[in-house]
């Protein structure tokens, strides 16, 4: 296995990346999530193509887009563009098993933006950071693997804020016989 160099340019990158993903997972607003989500998968795309890994930066830039585009619009046909787009890009860009993982990432985050709101959304951004997970572990990414690791924890975190918050304001009604 090739150990990376903590301080090289990509690895930089991927620490920058790994910054604004705690701040995009901590947010309880959706839109500000998106739109943190954004940058920071922009950031990410730069990362991967420092680490020369093609398919990644691509699912990256698409994920960027997806983000903004979900700040507009909920339209299920923008969503089966994205996908479409997505799987399309593959095609050229993955060049072994590994390189489908994030495309899988990126599509389950379109699938969560435009199809999902609240909790259920970011169950779905769970699986996504699983791919991405694996991706960052095999490429070497140590802030990528770093950023997915708190991700996972931030948005399982905020979905037990979430519902914890849904259920006192359920108890709540109850109790004023609402």
């Amino acid at each position: 296995m090739n150990v990376p160099n903590p301080l090289s340019a990509a690895q930089i990158t991927g620490y920058f990346a790994f910054a604004l993903g705690i701040l995009a997972f901590l947010q309880k607003d959706d839109r500000r999530l998106r739109a943190m989500v954004g940058l920071q998968a922009f950031s990410y795309a730069v990362h991967f193509m420092l680490l020369g890994s093609i398919a990644a930066a691509v699912a990256s830039l698409v994920t960027t887009v997806r983000a903004v585009l979900s700040l507009y619009t909920r339209s299920p046909v923008v969503a089966i563009i994205i996908l479409i787009v997505n799987v399309a890009l593959a095609f050229f860009t993955v060049q072994s098993a590994v390189g489908w993982l994030p495309v899988a990432a990126s599509s389950a985050g379109t699938l969560a933006f435009f199809f999902f709101a609240g909790i259920p959304m970011r169950l779905v951004l769970l699986g996504s950071t699983g791919c991405w997970l694996a991706n960052n572990l095999i490429l070497g990414s140590i802030g990528g693997t770093l950023l997915e690791l708190f991700i996972g924890i931030a948005n399982g975190t905020t979905c037990f804020r979430l519902w914890r918050g849904k259920r006192g304001s359920s108890s709540n009604a109850a109790e004023k016989g609402e």
